[in-house]
């Protein structure tokens, strides 16, 4: 008997170890990379939670849905950290095992964290892993059993910058690719997202880790998403709570009133409480975003087989 539960635990064991893997972002040599002694580090904190920075080596981690459920839409999920670091636990593992009970495979993004030292021009760097990813994705769908036309991004805080700069610099390919493989998500989640680089709006930190300490009103511009937003803007559900004290409110709300002048369909959700970088559980409320967010998904068949 005991040799049967050892056995099942080992078997169950494997099945995790099989359910997730990680893959290299690019094949061969990283485009906008330059040699450096930069390297990568990993802290846990008290809490448990993971922070990485000075991402030299970007990556996808696969959740993939079960099989029985598995519905052939996919998530990729950028982790926030303010272009610094990335939270990529509880604003990336742990959403991607939600989005799995949902029948969705996702994806979690390692991207590159702007960096002079390792990078030529910092400020592209974390939108050409974004696209690359959005790239590989519809390319190996085969592989992972998804629909290459139900391909999406999600982002928090600056990651949630990064999955809007997807979403509405689409006629700007950060680099030249092998194939013609579409970089335009088919949708956005945007979770007290970064979104204006404004200096009334902006997260000081993300704007000066991602354009530098004294941008230009040309590249402030360019990278305040809500500025950007045009027809062509993937369908987009937001989230953030009024009194978020690092990223304000206005964000999303500046980016749900240009959705609504260009006739892009959006949803946003906002409560009084929460502050930021609540991840999966706002715990000022009993509402799950969560589900607002599954509700949505299926008002778009996004989770039909």
């Amino acid at each position: 008997m005991v040799k049967l539960v050892f056995l099942v635990c080992c078997l169950s064991a494997a099945h995790a170890l099989l359910a997730q893997s990680t893959i290299a972002l690019y094949s061969g040599t990283i485009p906008n990379s330059k040699p450096s002694s930069v390297q990568e580090t990993s802290v846990t904190l008290p809490n448990g939670g993971v922070r990485i920075s000075n991402v030299v080596q970007p990556t996808l981690t696969v959740f993939r849905a079960p099989a029985a459920t598995a519905n052939g839409t996919a998530v990729i999920i950028c982790p926030g950290g303010g272009y610094a670091r990335l939270s990529i636990d509880h604003e990336g593992y742990d959403v991607a095992k939600r989005l799995n009970e949902i029948g969705i495979t996702a994806f979690v993004l390692k991207y590159r964290l702007p960096n002079d030292a390792s990078q030529p021009d910092k400020t592209t760097a974390p939108l050409l892993d974004a696209q690359q990813a959005l790239r590989l994705v519809r390319q190996r769908a085969a592989d992972y059993g998804v629909n290459p036309a139900r391909v999406g991004i999600m982002g928090f805080s600056a990651g949630g910058h990064l999955a809007a700069t997807a979403g509405t610099h689409l006629n700007q390919s950060a680099a030249a690719a092998p194939d013609r493989t579409s970089v335009r998500p088919d949708f956005l989640v945007l979770i007290y997202p970064v979104i204006s680089l404004s200096d009334s709006l902006m997260h000081a930190g993300s704007r000066t880790n991602l354009l530098g300490a004294s941008p230009s009103a040309q590249q402030i511009r360019e990278y305040s998403n809500e500025l950007q937003v045009s027809a062509q803007t993937p369908p987009t559900f937001l989230v953030h709570a009024q009194d978020d004290k690092s990223v304000p409110v206005q964000n999303s709300l500046r980016f749900y009133e240009a959705c609504l002048r260009r006739n892009v369909p959006a949803e946003m959700h906002l409560y009084p409480k929460g502050g930021h970088g609540f991840g999966l559980t706002n715990k000022t409320t009993k509402d799950d975003w969560m589900q607002r967010l599954q509700n949505w998904f299926d008002a778009n068949g996004w989770l039909t087989k």
